[in-house]
């Protein structure tokens, strides 16, 4: 896989953006970042190759590889096919320079515990978007009879006594996190006996994890419920499996035909993974088609109303489209509230979007957004991911250029958005800080 650390061109890299361009044509979907990650780390679990499709190309992706790498694992991707060979793991300590770098690495630890017994993973890193301790994955796997210390930054856990496998337990998450869900749900499947997992997060991606362990042999039931249910066995074999579509990435090309009144479609996606968002777009006056079982459409609207938006854990409204979305409420009429309720941290691109012109209010946790008749472009900085995704869905429909700093979030999750954009007839382009952008021709559209 290529190497994680962006070159300082890359680090310097910017994006302009002409809005006010109409958009029209198909997208397609990528993989799901949020599901690949783990997945891959899954792949721990089986003692021989396992061939992952429709795998994402982006920078997370890398990182994780290479952190599998390190652990012993084989890894090979190519044109969105990624093999994994975990037969002979030689590693129990994740290599904390890569580790730091990206918060999914911390989904290893479950699955070394399972296969090796023992897991030495540092505490993780990522976008700085609030506190996600791991406490609820460190309690977990306590249940299921490891010995966990957290020493010097990493967390140490291994097998108590003379003990060759974890063991079946009861276990009640205080909050249904998906990561903790997912860590634990790995470990279970080749512990003793049986694990009920209680309050378990209800999120596509945790189903998306269940379906690939079962198809390397696992016995769970009960994922995308609050209940999940799993019997160990000794071991997991071989499989191939597709990861799901990119309910994130969807949302976020819906939110961008919304900003510019246009009509666009996207596909392959999963329309009931984008129930929330589907129907607060509908609230606000913004029409989608749902034209075949993997494809969808934003049909064109000239105005549509403010509206509350409250993010919650799955099937509530999505904190990675919080942002994003309030962009497009920026141009509503009326008044909009968005509350933020799972990071503290996830209201930075208030002051980048009212840069541009928007009239935005933050007290506390909770953004005031009174609707105005345009934005206009600005130099504007990405803070973390799906902020970075929002600045650039503000420019879409900002009057002049909009140039986007700090696309090193941006490259985190999203596999070549301004492609995709440029196909749809958007006027973008990557450049390095430096160089005084001359506006595209028009684009051609796919």
């Amino acid at each position: 896989m290529s190497n994680s650390h962006s070159s300082p061109e890359e680090r310097h890299s910017v994006l302009h953006i002409w809005g006010r361009q109409p958009l029209s044509g198909h997208v397609t979907i990528s993989g799901a970042k949020n599901s690949a990650l783990v997945l891959m780390a899954g792949s721990i679990l089986c003692s021989g190759t396992c061939r992952l499709r429709n795998v994402p190309s982006l920078l997370d992706i890398t990182r994780i590889g290479e952190i599998l790498s390190a652990l012993g694992v084989k890894v090979s991707h190519s044109q969105g096919i990624l093999d994994l060979d975990a037969s002979e793991i030689t590693q129990s300590k994740a290599p904390y320079d890569l580790v730091s770098q990206l918060r999914a690495s911390f989904f290893v630890a479950g699955p070394l515990l399972a296969r090796l017994g023992v897991a030495q993973v540092p505490l993780p890193g990522g976008c700085s978007i609030g506190d996600r301790p791991v406490d609820l994955h460190v309690k977990g796997l306590q249940a299921l009879g490891a010995e966990v210390i957290i020493e010097h930054g990493v967390v140490h856990a291994r097998l108590r006594g003379n003990r060759k496998r974890l063991t079946g337990a009861r276990i009640y998450l205080d909050f249904p996190s998906v990561g903790a869900t997912e860590n634990i749900m790995m470990a279970a499947t080749l512990a003793e006996g049986e694990t009920i997992i209680e309050n378990a997060a209800q999120e596509p991606e945790v189903v998306d994890l269940a379906n690939f362990c079962r198809a390397m042999g696992a016995q769970i039931r009960g994922a995308g419920t609050n209940r999940i249910v799993i019997n160990g066995v000794p071991q997991l074999h071989e499989t191939e499996y597709s990861v799901v579509p990119d309910r994130i990435e969807a949302g976020t090309f819906l939110l961008a035909g919304a900003i510019t009144r246009s009509e666009i479609s996207l596909s392959p996606v999963v329309p009931d993974h984008l129930s929330a968002t589907i129907a607060k777009l509908s609230e606000i006056g913004v029409k989608v088609a749902i034209d075949a079982p993997d494809r969808i459409r934003v049909l064109p609207t000239e105005q549509f109303r403010g509206t509350d938006i409250e993010t919650l854990p799955f099937p509530g409204f999505p904190t990675d489209l919080q942002a994003p979305f309030m962009s497009l409420l920026t141009l509503a009429e009326g008044d909009s509230m968005v509350t933020e309720k799972l990071f503290e941290n996830r209201l930075q691109h208030v002051a980048e979007l009212n840069r541009m012109g928007a009239d935005i209010r933050l007290k506390g946790n909770i953004a005031i957004v009174r609707g105005v008749p345009q934005l206009s472009g600005a130099p504007v900085q990405g803070t973390d991911l799906r902020a970075s995704a929002a600045l650039v869905i503000a420019g879409l429909a900002a009057n002049g250029m909009t140039t986007v700093r700090g696309l090193n979030h941006l490259d985190r999750g999203y596999d070549n958005i301004e492609a995709k954009l440029r196909g749809l007839g958007a006027k973008i382009q990557r450049a390095q800080e430096a160089e005084i952008p001359a506006a595209p021709a028009e684009s051609k559209r796919s």
